[in-house]
């Protein structure tokens, strides 16, 4: 029984499987079929085809960024008196690659020099235990005021002053600066390029129009107050401790479309983190000082603390252009689910319908082949089975002997007559 067990799944491998077509008349499984064919069919042609464009090739944006601020502001201050601020001073550095920063408030420490003083006793307190102190220690203690004394330092005098920035803003009129953002894109794989100056803008729209979602969405000059409010920020509170803005232009285009539907989308959000439970270290400053030398050549300079709010340009896009390639994936993917329709709908009927077995026994027919000259009917029988092994076993042995002895009887042939050469020639 074990023999004809295993000879038995020997024989499955000879076994050949046709497709055989079964009509079966039933309203349920006849819905199904058609509902599922029809999801599947919306599937491709509603989500793949029509919403993620599954027709097309695609393609990642390259693309720069330049910047040019534009505004003025006035300030009044102890340290510096009544003073005007323009792009050279409060862009700081004057060009980076695809942001800017606009200063917009600052502690000012004038007429410092290299010369000893006596460190601020806030800053002993605090900073003392993690070494961090505002100059060399002479090792002197000396008189800080009338009651304190503290360490001597060897730094720029007078110390910085350790205090918080001003609120409101020293440059408050900030707000009103304007920003023009020149963005150029390139799609390499379809040889397409494009900036965010469409061709509809002239001279003299650029000079007077202000980015507005209603009535300026192409224009490309942002003034600062609203790309902070679209963010749904307040740029006064912003401005006092600093922070950093991104705008982001998104440019999202189907190629197989007029290219003017191809233009740039603007959103606006802070990148920096504002969460009240974990203030520590808020906003954006560093610090900065110009220089300058007396009569007498003694170097003097005055120290900023700027706080400033930095605007990062992001660039995000993708084109799609119609391509035979993932046209043809696409219909092929769609064409195998609708093949998986037919085994959803043969896994229901053989396994959970009432007449599974009546359907099972329709859908699979056996047929031996009597066409042809029946080794294989033969082999059902086990006697003549072994025979027919033992006569090929036989006949594979006989063809391997003959073939070695041919061999064998060429190589002494060759032997026997390079020998009687050799004779012959001695």
């Amino acid at each position: 029984m074990i023999r004809n067990s295993t000879f038995g799944y020997f024989l499955c491998f000879f076994d050949y499987y046709t497709s055989k077509i079964l009509v079966i008349r039933s309203k349920k499984v006849g819905t199904l079929n058609r509902f599922t064919q029809a999801l599947v069919i919306a599937y491709v042609i509603g989500y793949v085809c029509v919403l993620k464009k599954g027709y097309q090739d695609t393609d990642t944006v390259l693309s720069s960024v330049t910047t040019k601020v534009k505004g003025i502001a006035l300030t009044n201050t102890t340290e510096l008196g009544e003073r005007v601020w323009d792009v050279a001073d409060y862009i700081i550095p004057p060009q980076e690659d695809g942001s800017f920063f606009v200063l917009t408030n600052m502690i000012i420490t004038p007429n410092q020099t290299q010369s000893k003083c006596a460190e601020q006793t806030s800053f002993y307190i605090i900073k003392q235990s993690i070494l961090f102190f505002s100059g060399v220690r002479t090792g002197r203690c000396v008189n800080y005021n009338d009651t304190v004394k503290t360490c001597e330092v060897l730094s720029w005098c007078p110390l910085e002053k350790i205090v918080e920035p001003p609120n409101p803003p020293l440059l408050a009129d900030a707000e009103n600066f304007t920003v023009l953002i020149k963005n150029n894109i390139r799609y390499p794989k379809f040889n397409f390029n494009k900036r965010n100056i469409l061709p509809n803008i002239n001279n003299s729209y650029l000079t007077q129009c202000v980015f507005s979602r209603k009535t300026d969405p192409d224009c490309p000059i942002f003034r600062l107050k609203d790309i902070v409010e679209e963010a749904e920020e307040d740029f006064q509170t912003m401005a006092v401790h600093g922070g950093v803005m991104g705008v982001q232009i998104r440019w999202d285009c189907d190629l197989d479309m007029p290219q003017s539907w191809c233009v740039p989308r603007y959103t606006f959000r802070r990148l920096d983190n504002k969460d009240p439970e974990n203030n520590v270290a808020p906003g954006y400053n560093f610090r900065f000082a110009k220089y300058y030398k007396d009569s007498d050549g003694t170097e003097t300079r005055t120290l900023i603390k700027g706080y400033g709010i930095r605007f990062d340009v992001l660039v995000f896009g993708q084109a799609g252009k119609f391509n035979i390639i993932p046209t043809l994936l696409n219909i092929g993917a769609g064409l195998a689910l609708l093949g998986l329709v037919n085994v959803i709908c043969d896994w229901i009927v053989l396994t959970l319908m009432k007449r599974k077995h009546h359907y099972k026994e329709q859908k699979y027919t056996y047929v031996d082949d009597f066409g042809l000259v029946s080794i294989f009917g033969l082999i059902r029988h086990p006697n003549v089975c072994y025979t027919y092994c033992i006569l090929i076993l036989f006949g594979i042995l006989t063809y391997t002997w003959v073939t070695f002895c041919n061999r064998l009887f060429k190589v002494v042939l060759v032997l026997y007559s390079s020998c009687f050469v050799i004779k012959k020639l001695t």
